[in-house]
């Protein structure tokens, strides 16, 4: 198969960034079946796989590289697609530092074919001199007792674990390998049973005594396979999907992360819950980006169970905007604020581009106290939905405008800086702190926790979304008259869309705290509505492992963008049970508003 320097080159650089994140410290990934992959060694050795196979036959005194003798073609020889293009790699200097083994398994007759191997290889002083390029012979070998007869460059694949051999021969052994099925019937999926765990990890344990990198061969190639085979410490890790597997192992430590923070779960009263009486105050809250992976992930680093999860009264919504399949945060808050579906990127306003009404000034009419918080800017998309009318989300200086001409009591969020030019405390008396609410007496007030960004959880940011929770409903509650609150956690999003796993646990517990709260004033002060939602599900998450008593987390990822997935709906108090089913995400407008009489 004959590639032009140009197009190598070309591979090299759209390909070989996925090696950055690799680190031989883990494992080494081997590209099993190699020669089975459209552009065989550049497609393993620039995704970073750390050793390389290549299956031999000796036919009419060459080297072909096949997986049996009817598939041997004359294009298909193992200096074409090996050792010329690892000769190559070498000359560039690319991965010039990087350890490979060349894995050459040996299918006709042991010595014939080893012997021409070294006359071939014999050619090729830039590999054989290399010393951080091992050939590996595998397959059929000579006898143990004659591998010292083979030149340095020449080294074995042990494969007899516990039978006898001279210091001199192992001194030319590069890797101890056995068949994997010879201890195991596992497939790959879930987990490896007692039995066979002990069985496998006895034969590691005994390979790790010779001090030789050790491989299973005939092992499954799943992703289970490939985590347990790296915590059970096996060193070389077969696979026929070498970018893959590493990508996977590399990533491994950011998305197996323990939990650093915890929500203490709060028992409700469930007094008032799913009773018929009058519903007086509205309590929502929105996870933005929050699916049902997400909550799991933190129900089972948070010792399996979340203030959320003791609620009783649970649906799903559909959240598809008018124009996209998939919703943006700006018309899933606008389909939650005003009850009607709008297209991405529009805050406020309808799929026409007209202002419409939203919740918060239809009860602003009605007397009711409302405010908004957000672990966003105060600017951001949710946030907005409920003040602000406008047809992109981008317009912050038009959204920040807004703000100054609603009606809202109090608000609490980042962003302080985008209103240097705007006279916010004509209208809010601006606080320094969530705190400060305890004892403020002034009508509207407004705490800004930022200039710009937010900080994170995992960045210090402490507990602020539950104190503004707490503060800011005895704030409200003081008024003596009935109001709505939303609240957003904003940032189970944020770090869903950098697959962040350790942010994404770390909010969601965060964001129970939050609702932690709510349960306790709903508890407190009866014809209190409490409602949990989403806006959007994030990054297509999935949690295929973890430890619940370690507070550990395994989270996978599908996409770095929003999905189209329902996400729950949760409530508590009376009427919960009018949020169950299943339904659009508008309907959650109505069902509040009709209860609000």
């Amino acid at each position: 198969m004959k590639k032009s320097f140009l197009f190598i080159s070309l591979f090299l650089l759209l390909f070989g960034a996925g090696n950055s994140i690799y680190s031989q410290d883990l494992v080494k990934v081997h590209s099993h079946n190699d020669y089975n992959h459209t552009i065989p060694f550049w497609d393993a050795y620039s995704n970073g796989a750390a050793s390389i196979e290549a299956d031999i036959f000796l036919k009419d005194n060459d080297l072909y590289v096949a997986h049996d003798q009817q598939n041997i073609t004359a294009s298909r020889t193992l200096e074409s697609l090996y050792l010329k293009p690892l000769e190559t790699a070498l000359k560039m200097q690319y991965k010039k530092e990087q350890q490979l083994f060349l894995l050459i398994d040996i299918k006709t007759d042991a010595e014939p074919t080893l012997n021409k191997l070294v006359s071939v290889l014999n050619k090729y002083k830039t590999i054989t001199e290399d010393q951080n390029i091992k050939i590996i012979v595998s397959g059929n070998r000579p006898n143990s007792d004659s591998y010292t007869k083979y030149p340095s460059f020449i080294y074995f694949d042990f494969q007899e674990l516990g039978k006898s051999i001279s210091k001199e021969n192992w001194e030319k052994v590069a890797m101890v390998s056995v068949d994997f099925k010879k201890y195991s019937v596992w497939n790959g999926l879930g987990k490896l049973t007692k039995e066979d765990y002990d069985r496998v990890s006895s034969v590691i344990s005994k390979a790790k005594t010779t001090n030789k990198p050790f491989r299973f061969w005939g092992a499954p190639d799943t992703k289970s396979a490939w985590k347990a085979f790296s915590e059970l410490g096996v060193d070389i890790i077969n696979t026929d999907t070498p970018y893959n597997c590493v990508q996977y192992l590399g990533f491994l430590p950011k998305r197996f992360i323990t939990a650093t923070n915890s929500s203490t779960v709060y028992k409700p009263s469930y007094k008032t819950d799913q009773k018929n009486s009058p519903v007086k105050n509205v309590i929502l809250l929105i996870g933005d980006g929050n699916g049902l992976s997400q909550i799991s992930s933190a129900v089972l680093a948070n010792n399996g169970a979340l203030s959320l999860t003791q609620l009783k009264s649970v649906g799903f919504i559909k959240t598809q905007s008018a124009d996209d399949f998939t919703t943006d945060s700006a018309a899933a808050g606008t389909a939650l604020a005003t009850g009607q579906k709008t297209n991405n990127r529009a805050i406020g306003t309808d799929s026409l581009q007209k202002p419409i009404t939203n919740i918060l000034e239809i009860l602003q009419k009605r007397k009711f106290s409302t405010g908004v918080i957000t672990t966003d800017e105060i600017t951001g998309a949710t946030p907005a939905a409920f003040y602000a009318h406008t047809i992109e989300r981008s317009n912050t200086q038009v959204i920040a405008k807004y703000l100054l001409k609603s009606k809202l009591n109090l608000f609490v969020g980042g962003g302080a800086s985008t209103f240097k030019n705007i006279a916010l405390d004509s209208k809010f008396k601006v606080l320094p702190s969530v705190k400060d609410m305890q004892t403020v007496t002034a009508d509207t007030i407004g705490v800004f926790i930022s200039q710009g960004r937010v900080p994170s959880v995992l960045e210090g940011r402490g507990e602020v979304l539950a104190d503004a929770t707490k503060y800011s409903l005895e704030f409200l509650n003081k008024k003596n008259k009935p109001f709505f609150l939303m609240i957003e956690g904003a940032q189970i999003d944020s770090f869903g869309h950098v697959n962040n796993v350790a942010g994404i646990v770390a909010e969601t517990i965060d964001f129970d705290t939050a609702i932690t709260q709510a349960l306790i004033f709903a508890d407190k002060n009866e014809g209190t509505l409490v409602v949990i939602t989403a806006d959007h599900e994030t990054s297509g998450f999935g949690i295929p492992q973890g430890n619940i008593k370690k507070h550990k987390i395994e989270g996978d990822f599908i996409t770095n963008d929003h999905t189209a997935t329902m996400v729950p709906i949760f409530s508590y108090g009376p009427h919960s049970q009018d949020f169950q089913g299943v339904y659009e995400n508008n309907e959650v407008f109505t069902k509040i508003l009709s209860l609000l009489k």
